[in-house]
């Protein structure tokens, strides 16, 4: 099959932007992680006018998806896991084409996982954990029971996907087979929201009170990336000035959740600040003092 597909290919390698290409190859019937056509070829650039070009092929009654990808968005989707299949290309696919072993150093940069990424995609997870914990109480106790099931499911899967980041592993598409193995907890956690012969209402207030004790106790570890980003400077901040800072902006939409969170919890401080109204104060930030 990639006989048949070298034209496509060699014709990308030739190009002077081109880092790298990827081929993977469907291994069972039904794969989302390659979308379920035969072959993915991915091809990694420095620059393109489209940062993500997509094209299609069919061939001897096979298909093939041709991705074509900025190395600034590919970067991206692997910090922000927005686009979880991508990793398992880089991982699994096989290399046919690198320039100055580009393909060669990311894969061992995805295998080791250094602390630096890890700490950045924890806060980033945490974060949608903190969003979808707060609305799936908020409509527990609104007596909303199947939305609060449904938003609790959702949170369950991002604790299981930052467990996962916490053992240093990138989560996987098939992420509950990784917590089984894992994290047995967790994955007992899961089990208990989906099977448990308990009502809808008591099954998702049993998960808040666990929820609760768990976020708590990894909370400070999960936002050390954005307390490091709040050290830079002495003075406090606003939240507009941390909601466009480059490290910041990844989660920036799940900011306002998690700093509230960390005020209620006391990581952070606030700073108020006069104005001209009376009685009415700037809101500003800064970490709190021994942190």
């Amino acid at each position: 099959m990639e006989d048949v597909l070298r034209p496509i290919y060699q014709e990308r390698a030739s190009r002077r932007e081109t880092l790298g290409i990827l081929y993977l190859e469907k291994k069972k019937p039904v794969s989302p992680v390659t979308d379920n056509f035969d072959v993915i070829l991915l091809v990694i650039v420095t620059e393109a006018q489209d940062p993500w070009y997509v094209k299609h092929y069919e061939f001897e009654d096979q298909s093939a998806a041709l991705h074509v990808v900025e190395e600034s968005l590919l970067q991206h989707w692997i910090t922000t896991s927005t686009f979880r299949r991508a990793v398992e290309w880089v991982t699994d696919g096989a290399t046919i084409f690198e320039k100055n072993d580009y393909l060669t150093a990311l894969k061992k940069e995805l295998k080791d996982f250094p602390e630096k990424q890890r700490s950045k995609k924890k806060v980033i997870e945490f974060a949608k954990l903190i969003r979808s914990y707060s609305e799936s109480r908020d409509l527990f106790e609104s007596k909303q029971y199947l939305d609060a099931f449904s938003r609790m499911v959702r949170c369950l899967h991002y604790l299981a996907r930052l467990s996962i980041i916490e053992k240093g592993f990138h989560p996987e598409v098939t992420v509950w087979n990784q917590v089984k193995r894992m994290d047995p907890e967790i994955y007992k956690l899961y089990q208990e929201l989906i099977e448990s012969g308990e009502s809808v209402a008591k099954r998702v207030e049993l998960m808040v009170l666990a929820l609760d004790h768990s976020i708590n106790e990894r909370a400070e570890n999960n936002m050390e990336h954005f307390f490091s980003v709040m050290k830079e400077k002495e003075e406090s901040w606003t939240f507009g000035e941390l909601k466009i800072h480059p490290e910041v902006k990844d989660y920036a939409l799940d900011l306002s959740a998690m700093m509230e969170y960390a005020v209620n919890k006391g990581f952070v401080s606030i700073d108020l600040q006069e104005t001209k109204g009376a009685g009415i104060y700037h809101r500003k930030y800064c970490i709190a003092p021994g942190l």
